[in-house]
Order: C-alpha cells, then structure tokens, then sequence
C-alpha cells in the first residue's frame, strides 16, 4: 500500500523520559489520520520528529515511499511537509502577509513585493474561507484569528502533507466547523493531513483513521467507522472516563466579585467592554459563554488588574480593586488562570519549582529575608507534582520543555494551591486531553464545593452547559442575558451569542 508518511520505529529520549518507544505510524494519502493521546504521550514529539525539529534516536522515515531523513523544517517543506503549530509561531508586530511570506516573499525586480504578497494572501484566505485581513498587525487581531494566520502559512507553502497540532484549542464553535469544512476540502484536493486532538467529536467528525498513543507507546490505530468514542478513550487513558457535571442545588452565598458600570479599550484604544455589570457569588461557578473577540478578554484582564479601567468599578471580597496592581489583587484573593499559559501564566525559562510560586515567592516559608529557600520551593513542587499528575522529569525541568498540557497544569495546580476567594478561569482545559480534562472539571467543583466563587471563561459551550451554575452570555462588550444551564441549550446560547436578544423569546 502506498502511504503519503511512514514512521517507522521510531524512538525519541530526553533527560529522564523516553518519548516515543518503538512508534509506528503509517499516513494513508487522502486520509485524515487523527493521533490521538494524553498530554505528554508523546504525539508532539513525534510531529516534531516529521517536520525536522527534533532527530529520532532510531528508526526511519518514508514520505510517499522514499525514504529520507529531515534534517529541519526547510527539509521538511522541501519534501511538502507543513506544519501549524499548537503555539503560535508569529511576530506580532508584522502584518498578517507578513508574517506569512517569512522566510518566502514575492520579489520584483530583487526586491521585496508587498502588494504581491498581500494579494497572494488574500487570495488563499479568500479560497478557504478563512477571512482573514493581510494588512492588519498580528497583535492586533483575536487568538483565534492568529491559529488561521498559522494554518494560511502552511497552504502558502503548498505542502501536501499537513501536521495539525491542537488546530481548534483556540477556535469558538463556528469556527471549528469551518476549519473541518477546510481539511475535508483539503483532502479532496488531493492533501493528507495528520490531526493532533484531544476532542473525540472532532475525530469523528473528519477522521478516516485514528492511532492511539499512551506513554509514549503506540496502543493501536483503528478505523473510525469500526470505533466510538468511549473505545478511543478508554484507549487513551487505560479506563473509562466520566464527565463531571455540576448537580448540586445552585444555593449562592456572599457577593464575592462586583462589576459595576465597566468599560475596557482594547488594543486599538477602542471599547471592547462597555458598561458591563457582573456579579459571582461564593458556592458558584458563573461561566461566561461568548464568540472570541467580544470582550472576555478585556474583562478578565481589567479584574486581574493587567489592563486600565477606563470607567467603573471592580470589587473583590467588598475591596475596590479597581486599578490596582495585579500582587495587591492576588492578596486581595484572586486566582487567575490566563487564557494564554505561555504569555500570562509562566515564565518559559524557569523551572517547573520557580514557577509553581510565582504568586508566593516573597513570602514565608518560600523566602526569609529576601532570600528564596529553594529546598521548601522543590517539596511544594514535588506535591503539586504528584498532586496534579504533571509529567515531567523533575521539578527542576524548565516550564519550556513541557508539553502544551502539562504547562496548563503547572499554571492550575499554583493557582488551585492557593484556594482563593475567587478563581478566575480563561480556557482552563485548553490543549488538555480526556483524563486531564475530568481532573480539571472535578477541582473547579471542588472549589464550588468549599464555597469559593469561580468565574468560568471558555469557548467550550459542553464546558460551560455541564459546569456552570449561571451563564452570562456577552455580545460586543455587554452581557446580552443570564441564564440557568437547565433553562437553556446550545442553539439558544448560540442566538445570544450572535447578538440576539429574542433568542429567550424564541426558545
């Protein structure tokens, strides 16, 4: 059989883990071949090894039958390999075209043609679909709009073979079923496309094939007609996996956060939450459902106290917090897990220890007269560890070596550790697999159950429905309507959060 990738027996070790252990993988052309795993199975790594990012220890590579050896990412596309990565690799103060034609612009006459390279853009975003403005700077367009920018730069390229890493982590459900549309047509066109996901709906929704990796090792690929899903995730995680719901009798207690009357600018200094009142109440978890690009994100960030208030009021525990710096509103009693863990939860280059007490470091038993005790840093460490199963080495392995999932955990178990007043959390399971995912959902309602207030973002509508005890549904900077999880459903979340306010009508 003729197969657009073969990997065969490949073995990839770091410092005190191995990888991959003896994986096989086999890519038929025309197909959509999900892998699908735990967070640090193993799956990353081995798309890493096919684009040329990292060298396997052993075994070989076959691309259309050839055998070959990747020796970078320009070998890899050389051979039409192109990969869009689960964290951006964009430069946010160049322009979309920009950034797409890095490393292959357009010229005229030796020099470099930017009218060409913005129609040469336009043109793609125009045949996929994915809308998406040349001219505008990175920085200032939504996350989701970034992963296009990611997924134009590979069909840029004009690879045959697509490696998609967590593609729809950062997309809202409208643009997921776009992207789906865009890989069935890819495939149509002639492209193979391998699919890193941790979203069992998204595997049966496009995929032929689908191989299993757990711990590095390969549990078997099965066809998607012959499976279901609790097979594909009992597969995964080596049991069966429950999904956590929200059951108890919502019975809200003190006012924990207040918004009065807030209004946040955006990057481009224009209003991107306008006059917005909120209430989260302890024993609650109010989720905020919402199309990417309406406001959360300035909220959240104007509570943690990382963006300027323009007008209103912030109140946390009865204190206005309202423009105060981010330390004194983490005392006040916030826990903020970022929507981005790499920009606003971590700091890369520290250690796992380091950044597990970003919020506590200046305090006992971490410091003692300025001076940081590292022993008592590493024991914490080690239970938080254990506590909530990251993967990694030790905790002295640096947070930029760990997988996109294990990060998040770092960032959650810091956060959790602390049980605050209020925890404030932007796409906690983002990049998460099924078992992390339960974990997750299990210690948000924990932290319900302790009567501490939890303020739910995501663009997850299952999250939302399954975990919230109230849903605020914003539009354009306000909160078109709240409603109980019981009284409600997806389609009418959906009109609410189109901007229509008789969705309550019509329902």
């Amino acid at each position: 059989m003729s197969y657009a990738i073969e990997m065969r027996h490949i073995r990839k070790e770091f410092p005190g883990i191995v990888a991959n252990d003896d994986v096989t993988l086999q890519v038929k052309e025309g197909e959509i071949h999900a892998l699908f795993g735990e967070n640090g199975a193993g799956k990353s790594t081995l798309m890493n090894i096919l684009f040329g990012l990292y060298q396997p220890d052993a075994g070989e590579i076959y691309v259309k039958g050839q055998k070959v050896k990747i020796s970078d990412p320009n070998e890899a596309n050389r051979l039409g390999i192109g990969m869009v990565h689960q964290h951006f690799m964009l430069i946010d103060k160049f322009t979309v075209a920009e950034n797409i034609v890095l490393g292959s612009e357009p010229t005229r006459g030796g020099k470099l043609d930017m009218n060409q390279a913005v129609r040469m853009v336009r043109e793609l975003s125009d045949r996929y679909g994915l809308d998406v403005d040349p001219l505008k700077k990175v920085e200032d367009i939504t996350i989701g709009m970034q992963q296009r920018v990611e997924i134009l730069k590979t069909l840029y390229r004009g690879s045959d073979i697509l490696i998609f890493d967590e593609p729809t982590a950062v997309l809202t459900p409208i643009e997921i079923k776009e992207l789906m549309d865009i890989m069935k047509r890819l495939v149509r066109e002639g492209k193979s496309i391998i699919l890193i996901t941790h979203k069992l709906k998204e595997i049966f929704e496009v995929s032929d094939r689908c191989t299993v990796i757990r711990l590095g090792k390969v549990i078997g690929t099965v066809n998607i007609s012959e499976t279901n899903p609790s097979r594909l995730a009992e597969m995964m995680v080596g049991r069966k996996v429950r999904t956590p719901v929200n059951d108890t009798p919502y019975a809200p207690k003190e006012k924990v956060l207040e918004v009065k009357g807030l209004t946040v600018l955006d990057n481009r200094k224009v209003p991107a939450v306008r006059q917005l009142d909120l209430e989260v109440h302890g024993g609650e978890i109010l989720g905020i459902a919402g199309v990417d690009g309406n406001g959360q994100t300035e909220l959240i960030e104007a509570i943690a106290g990382l963006r300027h208030v323009q007008e209103g009021q912030i109140k946390l525990n009865g204190q206005d917090i309202t423009g105060r710096r981010t330390r004194k509103i983490v005392e006040a009693g916030l826990g903020y897990i970022p929507e981005d863990r790499q920009k606003h939860g971590l700091i890369l280059d520290f250690t796992i220890s380091e950044n597990m007490v970003l919020q506590t470091y200046y305090r006992g038993p971490y410091a003692r007269a300025g001076v940081l005790n590292h022993k008592v840093m590493a024991r914490k460490a080690k239970q938080l560890i254990q506590a909530f199963d990251v993967r990694t080495p030790s905790e002295k392995t640096l947070a930029r070596s760990l997988s996109g999932g294990n990060q998040q955990k770092v960032v959650i178990a810091r956060e959790m550790d602390r049980s605050p007043a209020l925890l404030m959390a932007a796409q906690p399971t983002r990049g998460l697999d099924l078992g992390a995912i339960e974990f997750i959902h299990n210690q948000l309602l924990e932290e319900k159950q302790k009567g501490k207030a939890v303020l739910l973002v995501s663009f997850e509508l299952d999250e939302i429905l399954h975990l919230s005890d109230r849903i605020a549904v914003i539009y354009e900077g306000r909160i078109m309507d709240i409603v109980k999880p019981k009284e409600t459903n997806e389609n009418e979340l959906g009109l609410l959060m189109a901007g229509r306010k008789e969705a309550r009508r019509q329902a």
